[in-house]
Parts: C-alpha cells; structure tokens; sequence
C-alpha cells in the first residue's frame, strides 16, 4: 500500500506537469555561479538554505547527504563534485555543515540495533563488517560539526583528482536563522 505522503506528491505532479508549473523553473544543467554545494540533508535545510543564499533555480550544483559529508574519497560525494567541475564548468566548491546536525548524535550501536529489530539479519551485518567496513564504526556519527566540515574540506583540497585552481570553501550555518559562519 502506497504512503499517503507518496500520494499527495503524486497528485501533485500531476497537477503541476497539467498546468505546466514547471516552466518557471527552467534551466540548463550548468551551474550560472558556477558553485558546487555540499550539504546536510536536514529538512530544516531544504527551502532554508537556497534562501539564505538567495538561490534560485540554475544557480548552483547542490548535493545533499547525511552530515554534508565525504565520508571516503571515492565515494558517491566526491563523485559528484568531480562531474560537477570536470563536465559542469564548476570552478568553487563550498561544504555547508549545520549547527545541531543529527550526524553528531548518531549512535552506531543504537542503528545496527533498529536494524535488527526492522528484520535485518545479525549474519548480514557481519557480512559487511567482514567485507567491506565495520558498520557500527560507520554509522556512528561526528562530535564536531566544525571538524566534520574541517575534514571534508581536506579531502576536497587534497584530492588528487581535483585541479587546484578550484576553490573550497567551508560554512557551517544555523538552521534557524541561515547565518553563515566561515571554517578555515
């Protein structure tokens, strides 16, 4: 059985495409500011942070996820921000992290623990603990969000696959009010 929430989105795509709603937000795929995003996924960041930044559609490349995050190297992340200045024309990349962020509370014990109770097999996560990564070490979350961002923006400035002429920049924001606060 389908969620409601799913529901009323369909509903409204239908409506939307019908009425055609979707011309006003018209663009190409190349950034205008020539700016990649990193950042949380928090929903208190989803309207609020193009608005503290006054952005518009086209404007930016904005990629979201748990923390606002690298979490390796060569994962989907940095994957995106090498498309983004090598095929997008990017040339500045900014990470936004965010005051109270849920990845500073995430207990990996805890995780593993509703994963368990949700159905997932005890031989599954040693599955992955064996051949991939110890899952509890990678469900837990971040004390800092100011080394968080600190750390992302390393990995970004110290990739081998990133030209240095691309700039990095790093914010941390309150999800309040969308001020913006610098890290070094």
């Amino acid at each position: 059985m389908m969620n409601d929430g799913l529901k009323k989105m369909l509903e409204y795509n239908r409506i939307f495409v019908e009425h055609e709603m979707y011309k006003k937000y018209e663009t190409t795929k190349y950034p205008d500011r020539k700016i990649a995003i990193l950042a949380c996924m928090d929903t208190r960041m989803t309207e609020l942070l193009p608005a503290a930044l006054g952005l518009k559609n086209g404007d930016v490349k904005l990629i979201k996820n748990a923390g606002g995050q690298i979490m390796h190297p060569y994962g989907s992340a940095m994957f995106s921000l090498i498309v983004a200045v090598y095929e997008l024309d990017v040339d500045t990349i900014i990470v936004i992290g965010h005051d109270d962020c849920g990845g500073q509370l995430l207990d990996g014990k805890k995780v593993i623990q509703k994963m368990i109770q949700h159905g997932i097999s005890v031989e599954n996560i040693k599955y992955i603990d064996e051949t991939h990564k110890n899952v509890e070490q990678w469900l837990t979350g971040f004390h800092s969000v100011e080394k968080s961002v600190h750390s992302t923006l390393e990995i970004i400035k110290n990739h081998p696959l990133i030209h240095k002429e691309v700039e990095v920049y790093g914010f941390i924001m309150s999800p309040k009010t969308g001020e913006l606060r610098s890290i070094k």
